[in-house]
């Protein structure tokens, strides 16, 4: 029956994990066909519009060329019509003379005759009609304007849809995910001289398999890169996984997406636990700081305020002034006395994990490490045998050391400005690093037999948490090296029960 119950139960989650792929599925094929009928518009919109410059442009051009067309036809029409104005002028001037030629012929008085002899022959002299040029000073032919316009037409007619870019491949075997950096890897199909740069988009989830479209993050995307790898650096893994997908883009427009992939970006998120701080700490989601008052002198101003000229019910508003309400304040009790503690809200229950911590300039007093959930209200981090600590002090006597079961080991090297911590639940071991130059500050070596929680203890001043961190690979090389040995903390190593 038992047996039954577990193979049905196997069947159950198959089905349900197929119908959420198969409803991803149809999400996808909507969000495509939304796609394509905005796409198609917006394409359509914009072949409308060149189209229209194209016209535009012809149209300019024909005005261009029809102006020079006139200009030539006015020129040759005005030299032709003053070449026609003299001539007629120089036929009237010449018909005239040829009458007073004419006429003098029939002169019979020799001295009259000899006197309009030589006048005929200075007026011919003088006549237009000997000086004028009969050549046209133009030609009637037009050619030289003419146009043809059959090898832009076959341009015209060999006008295609703009050449795409195929759209690369990523393989995710080539692709490298470390010390909280992932570098991409794609390649392209076929050989593409016109390719200018691609574009790299890449967005955070929390599911597995092919990204969805109701994922609830945007894409961010890297513009111009030349190369076929990027690699993205400094990122915060918050989340489970990692899409990526790439397309190349030539000179006019950009080319399909690829297949998208899903990388895996595993690593330690969490938080400081408000619930279980001391009253003392003043706890954000990755900061804590001491606040003597317990959050008194907050609460007195936020019920003065209420109370001052109160006439009815207090407005929400005023009852938000603090980061700390009231209610929230009388529940947490979990440490009291002097443990000012608060410990994270995740619990380690196996693998290896990294976090890191930074001080506060004017801290006077914090410690940082891993307890069992069991730690007393009373108790402090490193006292007891269920905890283990790196602890700082700098009030009166400065004071470095790893403290475990309330044994302390000063430690010879300067407080780094910020501190790694690294736990190896399943090799039972806690080290602490100088998170900047990955030097081993500190190793305890023993055997986890509990679950263990992130510890911190604040007096005077504040530390910074830094989550989801993958572990550094200068971290493993050294944890390899040291084959799970540390001689520096042999006196403090301790198997837990």
């Amino acid at each position: 029956m038992d047996a039954q119950k577990e193979a049905l139960q196997r069947i159950i989650t198959t089905l349900a994990n197929k119908n959420d792929e198969i409803q991803n599925f149809i999400d996808t094929l909507n969000h495509r066909l939304r796609g394509v009928q905005a796409n198609s518009g917006k394409v359509l919109s914009d072949l409308d519009d060149e189209f229209d410059s194209l016209y535009s442009f012809l149209d300019e051009m024909k005005e261009g060329m029809t102006s020079i067309i006139k200009q030539e036809q006015a020129r040759k029409t005005q030299e032709l019509q003053n070449q026609l104005t003299q001539c007629k002028k120089a036929l009237e001037s010449s018909e005239e003379l040829l009458e007073f030629a004419s006429q003098s012929v029939s002169i019979i008085e020799p001295e009259e005759f000899t006197k309009a002899a030589r006048q005929i022959k200075d007026r011919v002299t003088m006549a237009p009609a000997f000086r004028l040029s009969l050549k046209p000073k133009v030609s009637d032919n037009m050619t030289h304007l003419m146009v043809d316009f059959s090898q832009e037409r076959k341009i015209i007619q060999a006008l295609k849809f703009l050449p795409v870019p195929k759209a690369p491949e990523i393989d995710p075997a080539d692709c490298i995910v470390a010390d909280n950096c992932v570098t991409i890897t794609w390649r392209m199909t076929e050989e593409d001289s016109k390719i200018d740069h691609y574009v790299l988009e890449y967005r955070k989830t929390n599911y597995d398999g092919l990204p969805r479209v109701k994922d609830e993050r945007c894409w961010e995307s890297i513009d111009h890169i030349k190369e076929t790898e990027y690699t993205l650096s400094g990122l915060r893994f918050d989340s489970k996984y990692m899409n990526f997908r790439v397309r190349a883009c030539n000179k006019a427009v950009a080319g399909e997406y690829s297949d998208p992939v899903t990388l895996e970006t595993k690593a330690l998120m969490f938080s400081f636990d408000n619930t279980s701080s001391h009253l003392n700490l003043k706890v954000e989601e990755s900061l804590i700081e001491w606040d003597p008052t317990g959050g008194k002198s907050q609460e007195n101003k936020v019920k003065g305020k209420e109370n001052k000229g109160r006439s009815g019910t207090p407005s929400p508003k005023r009852t938000s002034v603090t980061s700390r309400p009231a209610t929230v304040r009388g529940s947490r009790d979990r440490f009291t006395g002097e443990s000012y503690t608060v410990l994270g809200d995740a619990t380690i229950e196996g693998g290896q994990h990294y976090w890191e911590v930074k001080a506060q300039k004017d801290c006077k007093s914090y410690s940082v490490g891993i307890t069992h959930k069991t730690i007393g209200k009373f108790d402090q981090l490193g006292k007891t045998n269920t905890s283990w600590c790196l602890y700082v002090n700098n009030w009166l006597q400065a004071t470095f050391a790893a403290k475990h079961n309330n044994k302390a080991k000063p430690l010879e090297t300067t407080v780094p400005d910020r501190i790694g911590i690294y736990c190896d639940f399943d090799g039972g071991q806690l080290a602490f690093y100088n998170a900047d130059t990955k030097q081993l500050l500190y190793s305890f070596k023993t055997k986890f037999t509990q679950p263990v929680i992130p510890g911190f203890m604040v007096w005077c001043g504040g530390i910074t948490l830094y989550t989801g961190l993958q572990v550094p690979s200068a971290v493993k090389t050294l944890q390899k090296s040291e084959n799970g040995m540390s001689g520096s903390s042999s006196s403090l190593t301790n198997a837990v029960q």
